[in-house]
């Protein structure tokens, strides 16, 4: 046996010299010195850093910010989010740190739990959380509250041998338990361990999106290498080639990130005024896919509180007589649980003096009263009907056939039920030994209690399941008493229940089906809980988790999305991509369609960036294979900001909740290409045009002088310097293209966000919001004070053309306007390749 004597001082030293305390420092997988160089120090952000440099040092400190710029805020986001992750994720502590009461050399004394060695010996007394694992000893009885481990509600009874674990609570009795499991090894520290690691979920749209910008940095290096071998044979000076090496990474559309960035910044702000907060920045994005919804009972659909939902009186009696009792009774007991609570508010009493009690155990699942007064006298008990049925005497309503319906009517309901029964003139509980004897009972009521659902549970079940989003109920608690609760939450009858000693005798393959076909799954451990997640996510679903306790901390972290509840532990809050404030369901709702919001939002910005960077990628190539100059300047590259930048950011702000393309890679290969075919061949045949002329100008000293001046101060050449012809071409022809490109990319807008009948074409139907239409027209008019403004322009690289010049560009963007309108309107691209033509 072991002794109540606990371990001795030298003893306790010894311990923990070798390495068995349970001090630990659990920390995330990164140091923030790890988080701050993975994100500043990618391949691309170390090309950009080595041109960035190049360009200073050549004093092109304007290419440089250009081409840095970016990149640069992008990678600082990133940090910054990640930094905030880690602070999240470092909080997150299973047990509070409360004082432990600790035996040592006979004596007891508080401690803190950082103190405590294996085979220590610890009290607990009712209230106390249990800090480290271990075994109960002595002749004292507990009764534990383990529901934040396991999501049932029921107290779990424990006598010597049994095991406590670390994060229940002792809420009835007094005891002692020898610590057996410290530090990294207990249950509390093993899942705080797990739920510390870090792990980002990417959405299907960040998914498509990485892919495309990966594909696009590969076709970019493939011809970076091959342009950049032959400018270094054409003898082009070192700054040339910096600059070519700047505008070809600037071909990587890296503003997309930084536009995902800002669209989940305004999405989160928006759900969190709704009564959801954000803590995965691509939660709101995410819930937008979800296709399976897994839920928690115990905490998550219910509010953990029981109503007193009916009186069902037996006998003589009559509802308003067993009222008073019920209120007496719960009124005068000195420990409280869920039930005595419900009953206290629903029913009117008063405090009386009790002559005897025995409080509610798991084990028993009954309580108990006695009162010694004129006005209440006799023994009076509640408790389950099967636990006191043989206190009944025989042929006593117990079996009456109105009771029993009565009680499989509330039961099918999903109502708990209980019976309340008494002795009349019997004021204790014991017999003269002193040993519990519960006397025969007559029986007074049934009693029916109801769990308490959420706010708006019912109304947004209802909604994602019309949605086609299948729900799922786990718990820890009975299948049939989740099932009835999901009947209350407006479950179909018909519902499929699986437990968990059902799941644990399954196979893999009959594991997985299960996961699949049943809706309710009760009796679930958290391990199992998290295998269903993953179940579903090997079978191609989008899953969502919602749970409020430690035990959903693992199911949490492996769904695609988890989502926690305000009043959950601290552990499940930290861990959750969003946590629902105030508890309520009902911030799911705007959430979800924000999600939508925001999808289509990045969509009308993925159209923009991949067409402009396609559209430039294809007009490098197609200029340097004719053997003319290199068709852009990186200052140019910066007016990107107007033609892509502003008008992405405006179109997720502004975008409308539309259903998820399934096909969006396919749709956007049907409008990038066409736009980026057409917009290589014009601008092509403009470079090819404006050069001829420029160098033929600038040979015959044709070309006006005032445009002359202005050329020689940007390329700092002289009049007599021999290469000077074929210089001031190609910055002409350069500007040229930058400003056809530009016109194209406002005419995009339009198409995107039709603001009349005549711009319909890749959009079928008119918009009804015009401020993109507005938009467009606003950039226009920027685009021309940068231009006609001459240190604007030649910042942006737009040095003054001959008007008639000038009016010809506008004019062949008009006739591209025209074309790309008959190529969408006709379906010209999808009929030559083939593809379906969608309606």
């Amino acid at each position: 046996m072991i002794s109540l004597e606990g371990l001795s001082e030298q003893t306790v030293r010894t311990k923990r010299a070798q390495g068995l305390g349970n001090d630990i420092n659990l920390k995330t997988g990164r140091s923030y010195f790890d988080i701050a160089r993975a994100n500043l120090f990618t391949l691309f952000n170390n090309i950009l850093f080595v041109i960035g440099v190049a360009l200073i040092s050549m004093g092109r400190v304007n290419d440089a910010i250009t081409s840095v710029g970016i990149g640069l805020v992008n990678a600082c986001i990133s940090t910054i989010q990640e930094f905030r992750a880690k602070r999240q994720l470092d909080q997150i502590s299973l047990l509070a740190k409360p004082h432990v009461v600790v035996v040592r050399e006979g004596k007891e004394q508080a401690i803190d739990p950082t103190e405590i060695v294996q085979e220590d010996l610890l009290r607990v007394r009712s209230g106390d959380q249990v800090v480290v694992d271990g075994a109960v000893v002595g002749e004292g009885l507990l009764e534990m509250d383990e529901s934040l481990l396991t999501g049932e509600p029921n107290l779990v009874r424990k006598a010597a041998g049994d095991k406590l674990f670390s994060g229940s609570f002792c809420v009835t009795g007094d005891g002692y338990y020898v610590a057996e499991k410290v530090g990294k090894e207990s249950f509390a520290n093993q899942l705080t361990a797990t739920a510390r690691q870090m792990s980002i979920v990417q959405t299907p749209l960040q998914q498509k999106i990485n892919l495309l910008v990966k594909l696009v940095m590969l076709f970019v290096a493939v011809f970076s290498v091959l342009i950049l071998a032959a400018a270094i044979l054409e003898g082009l000076s070192n700054i040339r080639l910096v600059q070519i090496a700047a505008v070809l990474t600037g071909q990587v559309p890296y503003g997309l990130f930084l536009m995902i960035v800002v669209a989940y910044a305004l999405g989160a702000a928006k759900v969190g005024r709704q009564g959801a907060l954000v803590q995965q920045t691509n939660a709101v994005e995410s819930l937008s896919n979800i296709n399976v919804l897994c839920t928690d009972k115990t905490g998550t659909l219910t509010a953990n509180r029981l109503l007193l939902q009916g009186i069902y009186p037996l006998g003589n009696e009559s509802t308003a007589s067993v009222k008073g009792v019920l209120g007496d009774f719960v009124r005068s007991a000195s420990a409280r649980n869920q039930t005595s609570e419900a009953i206290l508010t629903g029913t009117s009493g008063e405090v009386r003096l009790v002559s005897d009690e025995v409080p509610f155990a798991s084990a028993r699942k009954w309580s108990g009263v006695a009162f010694h007064q004129t006005e209440r006298q006799g023994l009076y008990v509640l408790g389950a009907v099967e636990m006191l049925q043989d206190h009944l005497p025989a042929g006593s309503a117990s079996l009456d056939s109105d009771l029993v319906r009565q009680m499989h009517a509330w039961a099918d309901q999903g109502l708990r039920v209980l019976l309340f029964a008494h002795a009349p003139g019997v004021t204790t509980f014991r017999n003269s030994t002193g040993e519990l004897n519960l006397p025969t009972l007559a029986p007074l009521a049934l009693v029916s209690l109801s769990d308490e659902l959420r706010p708006m549970v019912k109304e947004t079940i209802a909604e994602f399941t019309h949605m086609g989003i299948v729900i799922k109920i786990i718990s820890g608690d009975s299948p049939h008493t989740v099932a009835a609760l999901a009947k209350q939450a407006g479950l179909s009858p018909d519902i499929k229940l699986v437990s968990g000693p059902e799941l644990a005798e399954m196979s893999a393959s009959e594991f997985d089906q299960a996961a699949v076909e049943a809706t309710i799954f009760g009796r679930i451990s958290p391990q199992q809980k998290e295998q269903l997640v993953d179940a579903l996510l090997r079978q191609g679903k989008y899953v969502a988790m919602i749970g409020d306790g430690v035990n959903d901390v693992l199911s949490l972290k492996k769904a695609s999305l988890g989502i926690a509840m305000q009043s959950g532990s601290s552990a499940t809050r930290n861990v959750a991509d969003i946590v629902l404030l105030n508890d309520s369901f009902e911030a799911l709702r705007p959430a979800f369609s924000e999600g939508r919001r925001i999808i289509s939002g990045m969509s009308g910005a993925l159209y923009l960036f991949l067409a402009r960077s396609t559209t430039t990628t294809l007009l490098i190539i197609a200029v340097t294979m004719v053997g003319l100059g290199f068709p852009f300047d990186p200052s140019q590259m910066a007016l990107t900001t107007f033609t892509v930048g502003i008008p992405a950011f405006f179109l997720t702000l502004w975008a409308k909740p539309r259903t998820i393309q399934t096909n969006i890679l396919t749709s956007l290969v049907k409008f990038v290409l066409p736009v980026a075919l057409l917009t290589m061949l014009t601008g092509v045949a403009l470079y090819m045009y404006d050069y001829n002329n420029a160098f033929t100008a600038v040979s015959d000293v044709n070309l006006p002088r005032r445009n002359m001046d202005t050329y020689l101060a940007y390329t700092g050449l002289s009049e007599d310097d021999a290469t000077m012809p074929a210089a001031v071409a190609t910055v002409a022809a350069q500007g040229s293209v930058s400003i056809f490109v530009s016109y194209t990319a406002f005419m995009l807008l339009l198409f995107l966000e039709p603001p009349i009948r005549f711009f319909t074409g890749w959009r079928q139907s008119v918009s009804v919001d015009k401020r993109p239409a507005y938009l467009a027209v606003g950039l226009f008019l920027l685009f021309q004070v940068i231009y006609f403004v001459p240190t604007i322009g030649s910042y942006f690289g737009l040095l003054s053309k001959p008007l008639r010049v000038y009016l010809g560009i506008f004019a062949l963007s008009m006739i591209w306007m025209f074309l790309i309108r008959t190529i969408w309107r006709q379906h010209l691209f999808e009929r030559f390749l083939g593809l379906e033509i969608e309606a």
